[in-house]
């Protein structure tokens, strides 16, 4: 199954920041970690994840540096600031509603309303 863009797309802020709660990380293991959290059915590239991440530390939501690891070439990590935090905190008040909202909806049984032919 392949997750529709429209929803990757809105759940994207939240994912990312949930995961730097868990820690700081670099690119890379950020999108395994959500291929892993997803069980592979959300498989991000990094042309969705760098772009998110800059416009994530230009909104102040997360801060990077630069860590050099011996034998490794240097990469750029990233860790969310206490205002992405609350930023995380009212995404999941938001998702929560719709979550919500959308368990109620499936709650009632299904139901195929036939379309009136053409008279």
């Amino acid at each position: 199954m392949k997750v529709a863009k429209d929803l990757v797309a809105a759940s994207a802020t939240p994912i990312v920041l949930g995961i730097l709660a868990e820690g700081e990380s670099y690119g890379y293991a950020i999108l395994k970690r959500i291929n892993e959290l997803s069980g592979g059915e959300l498989d991000w590239t990094e042309g969705l994840l760098y772009p998110l991440l800059h416009r994530l530390e230009r909104l102040g939501h997360v801060e990077s540096t630069w860590h050099a690891v011996t034998g490794e070439r240097r990469r750029k990590y990233y860790r969310v600031t206490d205002q992405g935090l609350a930023e995380l905190a009212e995404q999941r008040r938001q998702w929560d509603t719709v979550v919500d909202t959308l368990k109620e909806i499936w709650r009632a049984p299904f139901t195929v309303i036939p379309l009136e032919s053409p008279s």
